[in-house]
């Protein structure tokens, strides 16, 4: 266990220095404003003066955006093409991407093994329990390692993604009817809320909700399969907390504090992301893991 985790920070480490080696953080002006990339922006121009990141990923995706938004909006375009990609990484990581859920849904499972050697050092002890692990693992056909994979291919798309909004001319110059009243997207939600216009903190509270319901929902389905499995057995619901449920509410704390002073065409985006990871989460555990648990208790 202890030479996994050895691996897996080394290749954490190794790449996070490729993209900031890479140089992916989206590029200012002298005047430290971000440099957008409009319809005459072309590729030759970014591969040549920025990253190839820039150029393979951000660009595509930005200039996606620029087309499509005299067509369906900005929203829209901000949407269809935030779909798209993450379908396509589904796609491409579809088993690591069950596999990862179903690491969730095991917790209480995990929870329970942990607490039969709570307080155990010895060397025995710890082979046990590395034992039933890697055996709970086996039973349900997951490799942890493996897992990791969706998050290192997430991880360059969600930049791309993010900063091809930043980039995109037609966002940072867009506006948006929503309730009556026009948001424009150059403008933070926090100078939105302090000139008196309330859309945006609707706007803000949306995302918030959203974002929270994203990380919320993978514990709330955990929580109702327990439940589910303890009637069924008679019995009291296993432990479902998961440790990493407390880490999780920490990084929300920054990321609203940024959020409410960033464009609100950023807060747009993320609240696409966001319905984007609930129905992918809902999506993979319904049509994906039910069915498999399903065929492997016909199976038997």
């Amino acid at each position: 266990m202890k030479t996994n985790r050895k691996k897996l920070l080394i290749l954490l480490l190794v790449i996070g220095a490729l993209f900031l080696l890479s140089g992916c953080t989206a590029p200012t002006d002298e005047n430290g404003k971000i440099v957008q990339i409009t319809t005459d922006t072309t590729f030759s121009q970014i591969f040549e003066s920025e990253s190839w990141f820039n150029a393979l990923f951000v660009y595509p995706l930005a200039q996606a955006i620029n087309y499509l938004t005299p067509k369906i909006g900005v929203a829209g375009g901000i949407a269809t093409v935030t779909f798209v990609v993450q379908a396509v990484v589904l796609l491409l990581t579809l088993k690591s991407t069950v596999a990862t859920q179903q690491m969730q849904m095991l917790q209480p499972e995990m929870n329970r093994i942990q607490k039969k050697y709570e307080g155990k050092t010895d060397d025995a002890s710890k082979m046990r329990q590395a034992q039933e692990m890697q055996n709970l693992y086996k039973k349900y056909n997951i490799n942890p390692l493996g897992t990791i994979l969706t998050a290192f291919i997430q991880f360059p798309i969600i930049i791309a993604i993010y900063q091809s909004v930043q980039r995109s001319a037609a966002v940072a110059t867009g506006s948006m009817n929503i309730f009556g009243n026009v948001i424009h997207f150059e403008m933070t939600p926090w100078e939105g809320i302090m000139s008196g216009q309330f859309t945006y903190l609707v706007v803000f509270l949306i995302m918030a909700v959203l974002y929270f319901l994203s990380m919320q929902i993978p514990m709330l389905i955990t929580k109702q399969k327990a439940k589910k499995e303890a009637e069924k057995h008679h019995r009291k619901p296993e432990d479902t907390k998961n440790p990493m449920g407390n880490m999780m509410y920490y990084m929300m704390i920054p990321i609203l504090v940024l959020s409410i002073m960033w464009p609100t065409g950023m807060t747009i985006y993320w609240i696409i992301s966001s319905l984007v990871i609930i129905l992918r989460t809902l999506l993979v555990q319904y049509v994906f893991i039910d069915k498999l648990q399903n065929k492997d208790k016909a199976g038997k």
